[in-house]
């Protein structure tokens, strides 16, 4: 393949495959949560720090991921303290970032609009040995929080009350969430933008529910649906000179539309298999027994 042959297109392939890992690994944590807009929200906080990163001539992605971990922090504490006023609080937030990406951006002496753009939307040819280093550093730290904290994880985004009673650290946890959130956003926003990238975060775990029900099942095809997205998105941008983020967007779109019509089928033959199981003379699960017909009639 020609495209191996440039260093950049190297550089976004490694990018790619790394997004595609975290992005659905901390997706399925989030989409439990019912939080799969969170990433849009770190996503809009993330841009005060790609700002700052161009006026303080620093590291834009390392800038990015020092701010975004500070907005999913105080993101949780106004989901714990912010009660009636929270959505407002959070909407100054998102909206707040992104004006502070904008303003600081155009204020820096090398900074311009079309500079931000590659980060809002994601860039193949932006991507440098630098931004690659930190993608994999902050890569490994997403990966050995989801996989090595799985089972409190999944505790926490099920039911936080009974992960409460059994004795685990929920506030702490799901300030990790957060956190391993935020980088995740910073890790993808080079390929798919920071605008896109939470579909990346959601729209595979969705994908991977219409297969199956297993936690387990679930990440791994949601991972494997997320790495086949962003390689794919990046080759098709490679050919055919487009965005790359809109395109693994539409790709993991499309790929959801797919699944969802083969499980029709197959949610089809399970049941008739589920039925063909059950004893031929076992009642409907609604019928009332014939021992309390009488009872029943007196109220009883």
């Amino acid at each position: 393949m020609d495209l191996l042959d440039y260093a950049f297109m190297q550089r976004a392939l490694l990018a790619a495959v790394l997004v595609g890992i975290t992005a659905p690994a901390i997706g399925i944590y989030l989409v439990q949560r019912r939080q799969a807009l969170m990433g849009d929200g770190i996503g809009h906080v993330a841009m005060t720090g790609v700002g700052l990163g161009f006026l303080l001539n620093a590291s834009p992605v390392w800038m990015a991921t020092a701010v975004s971990v500070l907005g999913a922090v105080l993101m949780e504490l106004i989901r714990w303290y912010g009660r009636t006023r929270g959505d407002i609080a959070l909407a100054m937030l998102f909206y707040g970032g992104m004006a502070g990406g904008v303003m600081f951006i155009n204020l820096a002496p090398a900074g311009s609009n079309a500079n931000l753009t590659s980060y809002l939307f994601g860039s193949l040819s932006t991507v440098s040995s630098s931004d690659v280093t930190a993608i994999c550093l902050l890569a490994g730290f997403v990966v050995l929080v989801t996989l090595g904290l799985r089972r409190q994880l999944f505790a926490v985004s099920q039911d936080e009350e009974f992960a409460r009673v059994t004795g685990l650290p929920v506030r702490a946890l799901n300030l990790l969430t957060a956190v391993t959130a935020a980088v995740t956003v910073t890790v993808a926003m080079r390929v798919v933008g920071l605008l896109l990238v939470s579909a990346l975060m959601v729209v595979p775990v969705a994908a991977a529910q219409q297969l199956t029900r297993s936690f387990a099942a679930t990440f791994a095809i949601a991972v494997a649906l997320g790495v086949t997205v962003t390689i794919g998105g990046t080759v098709t941008s490679y050919y055919q000179d487009v965005p790359p983020g809109a395109t693994i967007v539409l790709l993991t779109i499309g790929a959801f539309v797919l699944l969802t019509a083969a499980s029709a089928p197959l949610a089809r033959r399970r049941a008739r298999a589920a039925a063909a199981a059950r004893p031929a003379g076992d009642p409907a699960e609604c019928a009332i027994p014939a021992s309390r017909g009488a009872a029943d009639e007196i109220g009883v």
